[in-house]
């Protein structure tokens, strides 16, 4: 099932999201509707958050990055096959000098902007089964994931840009956050009634 994506300006994007066990009600169901929500709206990322759960879990499918020419073959052929569910995920390190890369979020629609990370993780994680891991990952995965994980601590990539361009996308955040926006995907905004 299609879930709506929560806009910009929702409190919920500002919590920090809570550990599950493997016990939570219908985790199953919870992640085919995350993976087919990701999908239809052409993401390669998603986090509960953006779907209205304050809980520490997102997922990631890089195989969208697969055709574009600027990376390498085995680089292509990497993010092709990356498709990775995370719970109870906390990032143990990030090292590397700091390099930017133009980032969106479907929660922040058509708003797009350098947001400058670190180029190695090591994470630790649960994923769907349950299963502990600890890996590290490099170049656009790292990133993709660090994006989805600072929205399990309640951060948004337009928290790390400088006060100038806050200012400058002020006005088009304000439009979201009032659904003056037009997207191909299912959204939910903060100034919607919550349909319980």
């Amino acid at each position: 099932m299609i879930l709506p994506v929560i806009a910009y300006g929702d409190p919920i994007l500002k919590k920090v999201g809570k550990e599950i066990t493997k016990d939570y009600p219908k985790l199953d169901e919870l992640l085919d509707n995350m993976y087919e929500t990701m999908y239809n709206a052409y993401g390669v990322g998603l986090a509960a958050p953006q779907i209205g759960l304050d809980i520490r879990l997102f997922l990631v499918d890089t195989s969208p990055f697969a055709e574009d020419e600027v990376f390498s073959e085995e680089e292509r052929a990497f993010l092709k096959d990356f498709k990775q569910t995370f719970i109870n995920a906390k990032i143990l390190e990030e090292t590397g000098d700091e390099w930017a890369f133009n980032e969106g979020c479907l929660s922040i629609p058509d708003v797009r902007e350098d947001v400058f990370r670190k180029p190695t993780i090591t994470i630790e994680f649960y994923d769907e089964n349950f299963e502990k891991h600890t890996k590290t990952y490099d170049g656009l995965v790292a990133r993709v994931i660090q994006h989805e994980y600072d929205h399990i601590e309640g951060v948004l990539f337009t928290d790390k840009l400088s006060s100038l361009k806050k200012r400058l996308i002020k006005g088009k955040l304000s439009n979201i956050s009032k659904g003056k926006i037009s997207v191909d995907y299912r959204m939910r905004f903060p100034s919607q009634k919550k349909k319980r």
